[in-house]
């Protein structure tokens, strides 16, 4: 492992494990495990062997584990099988406003069709109302709902609900690394990437869920499943979990990693200027989170960051390939421009974290030294008290870095006018105005009104 890899939530490298598990699987379980002949036989004993171990360590029975191709073919297929198996209770469904985009693209897959679907909000630490989820949930023709165990780009710690007859799939992906799986939910989402092991996702259907597979089934793993499943990757998916977790729960994994994360929460913002920790300082992953840099733009962060021997992740967690504004931070009030998640993996130590922790300041001046100048001067409008900054074709962090600028200049209690047409420069605008005490009187298609508060 890489000492600067600090992206552990995008994956780890293969658990030696899985290397050692793999090989043993593909001599005996390469064949067709449905078949009756011998090949088929023993790729079936151990398809079965890798769902009774998985099944263990997760705390389900056997028959409850299914295994996808990837973590969010299982995410996909929970909240869209969910729906299907419920459809005579209702074709509503409800999630939090930070889950998975995954999730949120099965949503707009189900509105498509004829569905409904709401999003419940959250407060500025990613954390949604334990009472507006329930009482979303409680509305007439809700079908399912969605809650992550954990914020898979703050880290930040869900509330464990209980939502009656409505069920509740639970993307518990990042949560069961370190701590107890979630023992709520009729449905579980896990993915074998985040502990080191392959390519592969695995779906826990609860007995007693109602669930039908979204897509036309045959034979394969009871009806849930497309395809032969790949053994070898599930014999090593199942045997990688109980080693990490083995580790993980007995070792000091977990409370070690906190406290690095306690250290770059503390120091970061204080040696850093205009940074800040995002999410909560209780209640939160102990191996992720994420910071933000006003006036700095997050993919050229990256790109210094790696040069300086470290690899984080930028914007969205699972997004990260689009120039989409960060559908968390939007939801949370954060800006959106300059973040960086850090995820750390178990074999991270105290001169990782020393080292990054210098880095980091020199890695955010480099990067603001080379912002482009103002792109206007402030304008007189027909207001005496009012200026006009023209920050179109910009693209964030700059329109906010203007506003930063033009601010001072003018008295206290006008207000100044910024033009901006970047898709990202409302969000960051508005988050600006909270983090500095400033009021933004107006925000509309791309002409957003701040009024100098001090």
């Amino acid at each position: 492992m890489a000492t600067g890899w600090f992206d552990a939530a995008a994956g780890l490298p293969w658990h030696p494990v899985t290397r050692a598990a793999l090989l043993a699987a593909a001599e005996d379980g390469w064949a067709d495990p449905g078949r009756m002949s011998g090949p088929g036989r023993r790729s079936a004993q151990l398809l079965a062997a890798a769902r009774e171990s998985m099944a263990a360590e997760l705390g389900v029975q056997p028959d409850e584990v299914v295994f996808t191709p990837t973590g969010v073919h299982a995410l996909q297929q929970a909240v869209l099988g969910a729906l299907a198996g419920r459809q005579r209770a209702g074709r509503t469904l409800v999630h939090s406003a930070v889950e998975h985009s995954a999730v949120l693209h099965a949503a707009a897959w189900h509105v498509a069709r004829g569905g409904a679907a709401r999003s419940v909000p959250v407060d500025g630490e990613a954390r949604v109302d334990p009472v507006a989820f329930a009482a979303a949930v409680a509305e007439p023709g809700v079908a399912v709902a969605v809650l992550q165990a954990a914020n898979h780009e703050i880290g930040t710690v869900q509330p464990e609900l209980d939502t009656g007859p409505v069920p509740l799939v639970v993307d518990a992906r990042h949560s069961l690394l370190y701590g107890p799986v979630p023992a709520h939910g009729a449905i579980l989402v896990a993915d074998a990437r985040l502990w080191g092991g392959p390519d592969l996702g695995v779906l826990v259907i609860r007995r007693g869920a109602r669930w039908r597979p979204p897509f036309p089934a045959d034979e394969s793993q009871a009806g849930r499943g497309l395809g032969v499943p790949d053994v070898p990757a599930a014999v090593a998916a199942a045997a990688s979990l109980r080693a990490f977790r083995a580790a993980a729960l007995t070792g000091d994994h977990g409370p070690r990693l906190g406290g690095y994360l306690s250290r770059l929460r503390a120091e970061l913002p204080r040696r850093t200027p205009d940074t800040r920790a995002l999410g909560p300082e209780h209640d939160r992953l102990p191996h992720l989170g994420t910071f933000t840099s006003l006036y700095v733009d997050g993919e050229a962060l990256l790109s210094e960051l790696d040069r300086r021997g470290f690899a984080v992740s930028s914007g969205s967690s699972c997004t990260s390939d689009t120039l989409t504004p960060s559908h968390v931070l939007v939801a949370m009030g954060a800006v959106t421009s300059g973040n960086v998640r850090i995820s750390l993996h178990p074999e991270v130590e105290d001169t990782d974290v020393e080292r990054f922790l210098a880095e980091f300041p020199a890695a955010v001046a480099a990067v603001r030294a080379q912002l482009p100048g103002a792109a206007t001067e402030p304008q007189p409008a027909t207001d005496a008290a009012a200026r006009v900054v023209d920050s179109r074709g910009r693209r964030c962090p700059l329109p906010i870095l203007d506003l930063a600028r033009a601010l001072p200049g003018i008295a206290v209690g006008a207000e100044l006018t910024v033009l901006a047409d970047d898709p990202a420069a409302g969000a960051d605008i508005a988050a600006w105005c909270r983090l500095t005490g400033q009021e933004l009187v107006s925000g509309r298609e791309e002409s957003f009104v701040v009024r100098r508060v001090r």
